[in-house]
């Protein structure tokens, strides 16, 4: 039975094994039961699942994650910690732990070995300060995710599901509503965690589509121009596109595209919809093809 996930166990297993959580991996170990059971249901999981659990650290949400998936598949990078789960993990049969970076493994490889390449739910407490690459891993792997139900920093679950128009959103908000239809299911107080992160925390979940959200000739191009556009928000649309030699326009052909669409030609990306960069990608690409 998960009997990790409050102060007093915690801090057991950590003295046992002389611990503390490390900065440099963004460690923050869960306290809260409550939190644990909501993580869990709200990403579904049943017996019938296979979960991928990025970053276990002492596998207080892997303890909740066996007890109601049919296989957990934990992906750790942080070495010291594999004895750690060996040991609180022992009770669990259908638990694989991976010492490994998951920026750097196969996750198609991972589905395909332990759940036969159907598909799975990925589960987890993630890092903040790696949480945006990692859902990008998630998402342009390729691999068959039905869903990615994670805690991270309260700001990135509230610009995962912003808007255009708002300061928070850009391209996370775009990559994500391309790929999947996000859900904030909870907020998660600093004093749920161990050490007590200096903000607050939420817990996302991303229903993964089964098609994109809309349709683009060149979907690397589509993203190539979104992270163009919010890397310098300041700049219009016009300037900042033409100055990046990767998408092969120049200013006034941005301007005629924005026109074409019935938009400002000094217009910044922060205005423009996925629906419409989708389009403006389809112009600029047919645009760029007749240049060059």
């Amino acid at each position: 039975m998960a009997y990790l996930g409050n102060p007093a166990r915690t801090k057991e297993v950590l003295a046992k094994y002389g611990m503390s959580a490390k900065k440099k991996f963004g460690q923050n170990f869960l306290i809260d039961s409550g939190v644990l059971d909501g993580i869990v249901s709200a990403a579904g999981v049943t017996s019938d699942d296979c979960v991928l659990e990025i970053g276990p650290g002492i596998g207080s949400l892997t303890q909740y994650l066996a007890e109601s998936a049919g296989k957990v598949v934990a992906v750790e990078i942080d070495k010291t910690l594999i004895p750690v789960l060996a040991d609180t993990l022992s009770e669990y049969d259908n638990v694989t732990v991976i010492n490994e970076d998951v920026l750097k493994v196969d996750i198609d490889e991972i589905v395909k070995e332990y759940n036969g390449g159907k598909p799975i739910k990925v589960v987890a407490n993630l890092p903040y300060y790696i949480t945006t690459p990692i859902i990008m891993k998630l998402f342009e792997s390729g691999a068959p995710i039905e869903s990615i139900t994670v805690m991270v920093q309260k700001e990135v679950a509230d610009r995962m599901a912003m808007g255009p128009g708002n300061k928070d959103y850009g391209s996370l908000s775009l990559a994500v509503g391309y790929y999947a239809e996000a859900n904030e299911v909870m907020d998660v107080p600093p004093s749920s965690f161990i050490p007590q992160p200096g903000v607050g925390s939420a817990v996302v979940k991303l229903t993964r589509y089964s098609e994109p959200a809309v349709q683009v000739q060149d979907e690397k191009y589509m993203f190539e121009i979104i992270r163009t556009s919010f890397n310098q928000r300041r700049k219009t649309l016009s300037n900042s596109l033409a100055n990046n030699p990767a998408l092969r326009v120049s200013r006034q052909q941005v301007q005629d595209a924005l026109v074409e669409m019935g938009i400002d030609e000094k217009a910044r990306g922060e205005i423009l919809s996925l629906e419409q960069f989708a389009r403006l990608s389809d112009i600029l690409q047919r645009s760029s093809a007749m240049l060059n």
